[in-house]
C-alpha cells in the first residue's frame, strides 16, 4: 500500500458514523489510512461522496505512491480525444480532488504540492480542452490559411493560440475549490492582415466553447469555474485578443493592479512559446526601473475598495470572517509581497518570484523586509492556506468565510486535527491579529503619525505658497501625497543651520522636478531620505539641483547595499559589464550606463557629505568608478562597430588613462583624458561588410567611444573627454598605432609629453596590448634623459600655465603656482628625472626622496599642501561643480568644508591656504633652483 502511506496526522471525524462506515469499504487499507479517511468521510460530506464515487479507483491506485497517482493521471488527461471529453475531465478531476484532499489531509503532500498538483492538473485540462476545439475549428475550415495537415505539424497544436494562467493558477497556488484566472491571446502576425478579423472570430469562440466545457456542471460535477475578466478592459473587449492589441493596451493604459497581476502570470497551454513571448514583452510595463512606492497607496486603496464592495468588517471577528479578504488573511499577505515586488522588481530581478512564498523570501535575501517578518508571515500564510482549504473541502465550496456559529466551528476545528474548539479559535484570531499587525504599518500608516504644520518666517511662507504652481504639484496624486509631507519637510528644513538658505535649495530643487508622485511617494515612504534632502539642500545646493533633474537615483539610497563598503574597480565594472550583457540595444545600453553611472556617483558624493569617507577616498572611488565604465562600455561600443565594419584588425586597442583618471583620483565634476593607442600588426584593412583602413577602423572605433562617454541623452551624458594628450595633441590622430607611438615618444615628444606618461595607464581594451605599452612606458621613463633640459622646461611650462591661468584666488586650490596643478607638475618631473613608474603624486614625490632629488621634510610639506588643496577640491567640486567665492557658499556647505579641513573657522583656513600655498611654492622653486645649478656644476643628477 504506497498511496496514503507517509501519514503524519488525520483529521478528527466530526461525524464519527459516517467516518466508520465510509472506512468500512477500505478494509483491505492500512490502518492509518482507514484513520484518514475516517476523518476526511466524518467532515466533509463532498469528501465522504467523493470516496463513495471514486472507491474503485482509490482501490486500483492503492499500489502507486501519491506523486505516481498523480503523474499517471496528468498523463491520461493529457491523451484524453473524442465525444465524451467534457465528462473524461470531469471524471479526472473527481479523482484528482480526492488525491489531493487526502494527502493534504494526511501531510503527505505540502502545501506547495497541493497547489502544484491542482495547478498541473488546470494546466492539463485547459490545454486539452483548446486543442479539442481548435482541431474541430480547422476541420470546419473555418481557421484561415491553416489545414489539419499544418495544424499537426504545429509542435503546439493551436495555431498560435496561448492561454495565460493568471493569479493563484499562474503561481502555482491554485487552492482547493478554485476558480482559474485565464487570459485568451493568439498570435494576429501569423495571418495576413485581411484574415485576423477572421482568426479574431474563431478564437473567441474557441475559447468561450472551452471556458464552457470547463466550467458547466454536468451529472458528473464541473472540471474548474474559468474567469476571462482579468483581460484588458474586458467590458468592451472580446474573450481573446491579439497579442498586438493586448501589448498596445497594457503599453498605453495599463494600471497598477494590472501590473501587479502579471507578477503571478505565467503561459501554461496552448502555444507556450506565445504566451511566454508576450509576457517578455510586457516586462518594462510590469517591472519598472526605478522605485515605485506610489504601488503602496495603489495597493491600500484597492484593499480598502475590495472590503466596502464585499461588505467586510475592519476588525476582526471570527465568526463568518472572511479567511481571504479580511484583514489579517491572506490576500493581505498576497497584496504585501506583491507590493514590495512592484516597488523594488525593477531594479532586482531576483524579486520578480511568482509565488508568494518564494516571493517572501526573496525580498527577505534582498534585505526589503526583515528576516522575521518573513518568518512569521510564511508560517501564517501555510496555516491560513489550510484552512481555507478545509473551508472548501466540506461542501466543494468556493468559500473563504469562516462559520457563523458554533457548529461551524467545531467541525472545522475536527478537520483542522484539533479537538478545542476554543484552542483552535484562539490560535487562528492570533494569527490573523498577527498578519494584521504587519500589514497596517506598510499600507496605512497611522493618521496621528501625519506630521502637524510648523510656524515659518512670512520669507519662507512667500516661498511655500507658490509651489503648487510647480509642474511636480499640478496633478491631484502628487499634490495630496506632498500635502501629507509638507509639514515634515518644513519641520526638518527649518531644523537646519540656516533654514531660510536650506528652504531656497529645496525649492530650487522642487521647482526642478518634471513630476512628483513617484518621488513623493518615495518620501513618504521612507523619512530617511526626507532627512537627506534636507541634508543636501543645507549643504550642497549643486547636488541639490542636481538631483532635481535625476531624483530617481534616490532610488539606490534604498538598493540595501548603498551603505556597504566600496566594491572595487573590478566589481564595478563586472555590475555594470552584466547590465548592459542584459540589454540588446546599443542605445539602450547606454542610457543603462548612464544611469547606473549617476547612482553610483551620487552614493560617493552622499558618503563624502556625511562623512563616511574622506576626500581622498572620494577621489579614488570617483576615478574607480569612471575606470569602470570605460572598461565595461568599451565592449558594447566594439561590438557594435564591429558588426558594422568588421573585427578590429590585428591585435586590437587599449584605452590609455592620463592625467587624473590615470593617477586614479577624479572629483565629482572631472573630465577624462584619454588616449588609444592600436596595434594592426599589419593588416591593412577590416573584414566586415562595410571595410574600413585600418588607421580609419580605429580613428572611428575611437570616436564612436568617446561619443558613448560625453553624447547627451535621455539619461544625459557620463563624462566629458579630453583627447589632448595623445602624440602631437589636436593635430594628430585621435587612435594612433602602437608602432608611431613608441617612435614618436622615443624621438619626437617634448618634455610635456612624457611629463603627461608619467601618468598614463591602461584602463580597457586588449589586455595584452595594454601590458605591453605599459612596458614601454616603464622602459621610457627609466631611459637616461637630459636633467638640465627637463628642469629648463618644467620652469618654462611652470611660467605659462601661470600667464594662461594665474588662479581664482584663495579659494581655488588647482590653479596657480604652489596649488595642486602645480605641485602635480612637480611630481612628474621628479618621476621623470627619478625614472620613477609612479602615477600618483605621493608616490611620484617620494621617488624623489629615494633618489635623494629631494629632503624628506620638503617632499612631506608639498604633499601635506597637496591633500589640503584636494580636500577643497572634491568638497567644492561636490557643493557646487565649480569654484565659486566661500561668501556664496551656503553654511551648510563651509561647515562640510570646515569639517573635511579640519579648520576652526573661515578665516583660519584662508589663512592655512595661503601659508600652504607659499610653502609650497618656496620648496619647488628652491628645488628647481638647486637641481639646475647642481646639474650645471657637474653635469649630472646628485
Amino acid at each position: 500500500m504506497k498511496l496514503l502511506r507517509d501519514i503524519c496526522r488525520t483529521p478528527i471525524p466530526y461525524d464519527a458514523e459516517i467516518g466508520a462506515e465510509v472506512a468500512a469499504g477500505f478494509a483491505a487499507f492500512p490502518a492509518p489510512a482507514r484513520e484518514l479517511i475516517a476523518g476526511a468521510a466524518g467532515c466533509s460530506p463532498y469528501l465522504q461522496g467523493l470516496l463513495l464515487r471514486e472507491a474503485d479507483w482509490l482501490h486500483s491506485a492503492a499500489d502507486s505512491s501519491a506523486d505516481e497517482a498523480m503523474a499517471s493521471m496528468l498523463r491520461a488527461t493529457a491523451a484524453l480525444r473524442g465525444a465524451d471529453l467534457k465528462g473524461a475531465l470531469r471524471r479526472q478531476k473527481r479523482r484528482v480532488a480526492l488525491l489531493t484532499a487526502l494527502a493534504d489531509l494526511g501531510g503527505i503532500w505540502k502545501l506547495e504540492q497541493v497547489t502544484g498538483a491542482l495547478g498541473d492538473f488546470a494546466d492539463a485540462a485547459v490545454d486539452v480542452a483548446l486543442r479539442d476545439l481548435v482541431a474541430a475549428e480547422v476541420r470546419r475550415d473555418k481557421l484561415p490559411g491553416v489545414t489539419p495537415a499544418m495544424l499537426e505539424d504545429d509542435p503546439a497544436g493551436v495555431a498560435g493560440m496561448s492561454v495565460l494562467g493568471m493569479g493563484k493558477l499562474g503561481a502555482g497556488e491554485l487552492n482547493y475549490s478554485s476558480d482559474i484566472d485565464l487570459i485568451c491571446l493568439f498570435d494576429d502576425t501569423r495571418f495576413d492582415g485581411p484574415d485576423v478579423a477572421e482568426a479574431r472570430a474563431v478564437f473567441v469562440r474557441v475559447t468561450r466553447r472551452m471556458a464552457a466545457m470547463l466550467s458547466d456542471i454536468t451529472n458528473d460535477g464541473y472540471v474548474f469555474r474559468t474567469d476571462l475578466r482579468l483581460r484588458p478592459d474586458p467590458s468592451v473587449t472580446p474573450v481573446c485578443l491579439s497579442t498586438t492589441a493586448a501589448e498596445r493596451y497594457y503599453e498605453s493604459v495599463g494600471r497598477n493592479w494590472e501590473r501587479a497581476a502579471y507578477i503571478k502570470a505565467r503561459a501554461c497551454a496552448g502555444d507556450l512559446d506565445v504566451g511566454r513571448a508576450f509576457l517578455r514583452a510586457l516586462t518594462p510595463f510590469v517591472w519598472r526601473k526605478h522605485l515605485d512606492f506610489a504601488a503602496i497607496q495603489d495597493a491600500h486603496d484597492m484593499r480598502l475598495r475590495i472590503r466596502e464592495h464585499k461588505g467586510l468588517r475592519r476588525d476582526i471577528v471570527l465568526a463568518d470572517h472572511d479567511m481571504k479578504l479580511g484583514p489579517g488573511g491572506i490576500r493581505e499577505i498576497e497584496f504585501f509581497v506583491q507590493t514590495h515586488q512592484l516597488v523594488s522588481g525593477g531594479r532586482d530581478p531576483g524579486l520578480r518570484a511568482r509565488g508568494t512564498l518564494a516571493g517572501l523570501h526573496a525580498l527577505s535575501a534582498a534585505g526589503w523586509i526583515a528576516p522575521d517578518c518573513a518568518d512569521a508571515l510564511h508560517g501564517h500564510y501555510l496555516e491560513h492556506r489550510e484552512v481555507e482549504h478545509r473551508l472548501q473541502m466540506i461542501n466543494d465550496a468556493q468559500t473563504h468565510r469562516l462559520p457563523s456559529g458554533p457548529e461551524g466551528f467545531d467541525r472545522l476545528a475536527r478537520f483542522m486535527g484539533e479537538a478545542d474548539t476554543q484552542r483552535f479559535q484562539h490560535r487562528l484570531k492570533d494569527r490573523l491579529l498577527s498578519v494584521a499587525a504587519w500589514m497596517d504599518p506598510f499600507f496605512a500608516p497611522d493618521s496621528k503619525n501625519v506630521p502637524q504644520e510648523v510656524e515659518i518666517t512670512p520669507e519662507m511662507k512667500a516661498i511655500v505658497e507658490r509651489w503648487p504652481t510647480y509642474p511636480a504639484l499640478r496633478s491631484e496624486r502628487a499634490a495630496e501625497i506632498f500635502e501629507w509631507l509638507r509639514p515634515e519637510i518644513l519641520d526638518r528644513l527649518g531644523k537646519a543651520a540656516r533654514p531660510q538658505e536650506a528652504l531656497i535649495q529645496f525649492d530650487l530643487f522642487l521647482q526642478g522636478l518634471p513630476a512628483g508622485v513617484q518621488l513623493f511617494a518615495l518620501f513618504k515612504s521612507n523619512s530617511q531620505l526626507v532627512d537627506l534632502l534636507v541634508d543636501i539642500c543645507a549643504t550642497a545646493p549643486g547636488l541639490a539641483q542636481y538631483l532635481s533633474r535625476n531624483a530617481a537615483v534616490l532610488d539606490a539610497v534604498l538598493g540595501g547595499s548603498f551603505f556597504e563598503d566600496w566594491p572595487g574597480v573590478g566589481e564595478l565594472s563586472a555590475m555594470l559589464t552584466r547590465q548592459l550583457d542584459a540589454i540588446e540595444d546599443y542605445e539602450k545600453q547606454l542610457d543603462e550606463a548612464r544611469r547606473w553611472c549617476k547612482e553610483w556617483n551620487f552614493r560617493i558624493g552622499v558618503h563624502h557629505l556625511r562623512g563616511l569617507i574622506d576626500a581622498g577616498q572620494a577621489g579614488r572611488q570617483y576615478g574607480d568608478l569612471a575606470e569602470a565604465v570605460v572598461a565595461a562600455l568599451w565592449q558594447p561600443v566594439q561590438s557594435m562597430f564591429a558588426a558594422r565594419h568588421g573585427a578590429p584588425p590585428g591585435k586590437g586597442a587599449s584605452v590609455i588613462a592620463m592625467g587624473s583618471l590615470g593617477a586614479s583620483r577624479l572629483n565629482a565634476a572631472s573630465d577624462l583624458d584619454l588616449i588609444v593607442i592600436y596595434d594592426a600588426d599589419g593588416v591593412e584593412n577590416s573584414d566586415g561588410k562595410r571595410s574600413l583602413a585600418s588607421r580609419s577602423y580605429y580613428a572611428r572605433l575611437t570616436q564612436a567611444l568617446v561619443t558613448a562617454l560625453s553624447a547627451p541623452m535621455a539619461q544625459g551624458r557620463l563624462y566629458e573627454v579630453d583627447m589632448r594628450l595623445r602624440p602631437s595633441g589636436r593635430q594628430g590622430p585621435v587612435a594612433t598605432s602602437l608602432a608611431s607611438f613608441e617612435a614618436y615618444q622615443r624621438d619626437e615628444a617634448w618634455t610635456w609629453e612624457h611629463l603627461a606618461l608619467t601618468r598614463a595607464r591602461p584602463v580597457a581594451g586588449s589586455a595584452e596590448l595594454g601590458a605591453r605599452i605599459d612596458a614601454f612606458r616603464r622602459d621610457l621613463l627609466s631611459d637616461p634623459h637630459d636633467p638640465g633640459k627637463i628642469l629648463r622646461d618644467l620652469a618654462d611650462m611652470r611660467r605659462r600655465l601661470a600667464e594662461a591661468k594665474p588662479g581664482g584666488g584663495v579659494w581655488d586650490p588647482k590653479a596657480g603656482s604652489g596649488r595642486m596643478q602645480d605641485i602635480e607638475l612637480f611630481g612628474q618631473g621628479i618621476a621623470l628625472l627619478a625614472g620613477s613608474p609612479d602615477r600618483t603624486v605621493h608616490g611620484q614625490v617620494m621617488a624623489g626622496v629615494a633618489a635623494g632629488l629631494i629632503a624628506q621634510t620638503d617632499a612631506q610639506a608639498v604633499l601635506s599642501a597637496y591633500d589640503v588643496f584636494v580636500k577643497v577640491q572634491q568638497v567644492v567640486r561636490l557643493v557646487t561643480h565649480a569654484i565659486v567665492p566661500v561668501a556664496d557658499l551656503g553654511r551648510g556647505a563651509v561647515e562640510f568644508l570646515l569639517r573635511e579641513t579640519g579648520r576652526d573657522g573661515i578665516e583660519d583656513l584662508a589663512s592655512h591656504l595661503s601659508q600652504q600655498q607659499h610653502i609650497a611654492t618656496q620648496i619647488i622653486e628652491g628645488f628647481l633652483t638647486s637641481v639646475q645649478e647642481q646639474t650645471a656644476a657637474k653635469g649630472s643628477l646628485p
